[in-house]
């Protein structure tokens, strides 16, 4: 059973905490969420951590659920929660795994904690904004294209296309096969999340078109995979390859006929190289 708790930090936020599974567990792994989504550890993957040894640890983003608003942000903002939260709970050393934009915080805790993070999973997760080479807006679908062009012109901009409808051409058939199955546990988060506004959202989503307080290259200190699939229309996996080139030995692992949630479906066997490489 899932357990949570809260944490109050020294600047007067407090930063909602989640927990699952058996405190003795051989790996523990920080979870992070994508956009919008609250930090509740993902309930498809319960049964095979446990099988696995594995704890989950993560937490609510500032702005969503119950961590308070952190305005103007960067994404390398989200390691001092995780080294708090890991104090709080007594955690010295995890592994982490991000999806979506979840992707860039993992990769933030493996580049500035790499003394405690044992290894980093991002899965179908965006590349920095200013990545040379990469055309960043490639291949997305209309709906997250506008919305993150949006962003690059500044909060107002962001929020008028926020207001706008979610575009269905976001997801691929095989998306929506998998959000009609188990995977379909990203309705209750995605609304959860929104409950109390898109203030979680609109932070996140100016943090990826900023710098991000690191370099992505430098979470090459520890055993890195990046994974993606090749029909994502949410985050291309120009942006999986990009990471994957510029992160020195990470592993990448790509799912051809795969798109933005239908890839977590191999999410059992991402867990397998996160023992391993732990």
């Amino acid at each position: 059973m899932t357990r949570t708790g809260e944490l109050d930090r020294p600047d007067g936020r407090t930063v909602r905490w989640y927990t699952d599974g058996p405190d003795d567990a051989d790996l523990v792994l920080f979870w992070h969420h994508g956009t919008p989504n609250i930090g509740q550890p993902p309930g498809p993957l319960m049964k095979p951590a446990t099988d696995r040894g594995i704890r989950w640890v993560s937490i609510d983003r500032p702005g969503y659920g119950g961590s308070t608003r952190r305005e103007g942000r960067c994404v390398a903002d989200v390691v001092e929660d995780v080294a708090a939260v890991a104090d709080e709970l007594a955690i010295e050393r995890f592994a982490v795994v991000g999806h979506s934009g979840g992707g860039p915080h993992a990769l933030a805790c493996a580049a500035l904690l790499s003394l405690r993070v044992r290894a980093c999973v991002s899965i179908a997760g965006l590349a920095p904004f200013e990545a040379g080479g990469l055309d960043w807006y490639g291949g997305m679908a209309k709906g997250g294209r506008l919305e993150l062009e949006a962003a690059a012109l500044g909060p107002a901009a962001l929020r008028a296309q926020l207001a706008e409808e979610w575009d269905p051409d976001s997801f691929t058939p095989e998306d929506n096969g998998a959000l009609a199955g188990e995977w379909g546990w990203f309705t209750g988060i995605v609304k959860a999340a929104l409950d109390l506004g898109p203030d979680g959202m609109v932070d996140d989503d100016l943090a990826y078109v900023r710098p991000w307080g690191f370099a992505p290259g430098d979470a090459g200190a520890v055993p890195v995979l990046i994974a993606h699939g090749g029909k994502d229309r949410v985050v291309p996996y120009t942006h999986g390859e990009w990471l994957a080139g510029e992160i020195g030995d990470a592993e990448w692992r790509f799912f051809p006929e795969d798109g933005h949630i239908s890839v977590l479906l191999h999410a059992e066997t991402l867990l397998d190289w996160l023992v391993e490489a732990a």
